[in-house]
């Protein structure tokens, strides 16, 4: 039998960005298969009629929908989309009694538990159903579009491969059997420290106060989650962070491994000045090479934009929103 935990949502409007009054908003909640009840929230445009395409968006990778993934939920639904942004397991309103673990396998089955959702749902035409995956998400979403089979585009947003900066550090700087041993073995050491403890201790956030000699990705990121702009009180990344083991099975899971099999379309879409600007070029790379599917694939890269430029628009307008909505309208069709 399938059941749900009991959460508690807040009803209120918490967001980092203004509401629409163009899209009728609630919240929802569903089960994935590991019996983890996620909540969302779900935008309906007032205008629509009929079954509407849906699209399903999370990340980034320790950010809670009530930023910026919410925002591309309301924005896609102004645009004609029946939308839904969700928490992950074990972060934000989403239930799992561990808190702030991250796991490749568990946040895949959390977007085919959405698209469960939403092809089950009366509103939404459950062959046309598309995803957004924003950071390290943007990762999991291409990975969950070399599984589920029913998803029919699939975006990736400033994206992250979180297995490969784990793995190898960023820019595969730490890429050495010697140095994913020390990583092994500090995360082994601290799983009995928190046994210990009796609890999980955190990695931290986004570093505060900012040094003044921070490079340009760390100041970024301040910029977003430490500042009116993007701060929410539920944000790991805003405050304490993952857990310092949170992300400890990612070392050994290449989540990219068949995103050549992917058949339906995919658009990976990165800021010129972005520090993961590598992981969105090396994925589409490898994602068309040897590729009978390449036709429906795309890399766009945003002039000018840095990372977080595409979390929330960065003040310029760097979220290419009518790319997405010619995108999603010509594969949901």
């Amino acid at each position: 039998m399938i059941t749900k935990e009991k959460l508690i949502l807040t009803q209120e409007w918490d967001k980092t960005f203004p509401k629409s009054e163009k899209v009728e908003h609630s919240k929802v909640t569903f089960v994935n298969r590991y019996g983890i009840t996620l909540a969302a929230d779900m935008y309906v445009p007032k205008n629509g009629e009929g079954r509407l395409p849906a699209i399903a968006v999370s990340g980034p990778f320790g950010a809670v929908k009530e930023q910026c993934s919410g925002l591309y939920a309301q924005t896609m639904a102004e645009r004609g989309f029946l939308t839904i942004a969700f928490d992950p397991s074990f972060t934000g309103e989403s239930g799992g009694n561990v808190r702030y673990m991250a796991s490749p396998d568990i946040n895949t089955e959390d977007f085919m538990a959405a698209v469960d959702f939403l092809s089950l749902h009366e509103k939404v035409d459950a062959d046309r159903i598309g995803i957004i995956g924003i950071c390290g998400w943007g990762g999991m979403a291409i990975n969950t579009a070399a599984l589920d089979t029913r998803i029919k585009a699939t975006a990736a947003m400033t994206m992250y491969d979180m297995t490969r900066v784990n793995a190898k550090g960023y820019f595969d700087s730490e890429d050495s059997e010697e140095a994913r041993y020390q990583k092994r073995a500090a995360m082994c050491a601290q799983r009995i420290e928190d046994l210990k403890a009796g609890e999980y201790k955190l990695g931290g956030g986004v570093v505060d106060p900012l040094p003044e000699d921070a490079p340009f990705f760390v100041k970024d990121y301040y910029d977003y989650y430490k500042t009116p702009r993007g701060y929410h009180p539920r944000s790991l990344n805003s405050n304490g962070g993952w857990n310092v083991i949170g992300c400890e099975s990612f070392m050994n899971q290449p989540i990219l491994q068949y995103s050549h099999e992917i058949r339906s379309a995919v658009l990976i879409v990165h800021g010129e000045k972005a520090h993961s600007c590598y992981f969105g070029k090396d994925a589409f790379a490898n994602m068309v090479k040897d590729s009978k599917y390449a036709g429906n694939k795309e890399l766009l890269i945003i002039p000018g934009a840095s990372h977080t430029d595409l979390y929330d628009g960065g003040g310029k307008d760097a979220i290419p929103f009518d790319k997405l909505e010619g995108f999603f309208a010509g594969n949901l069709k």
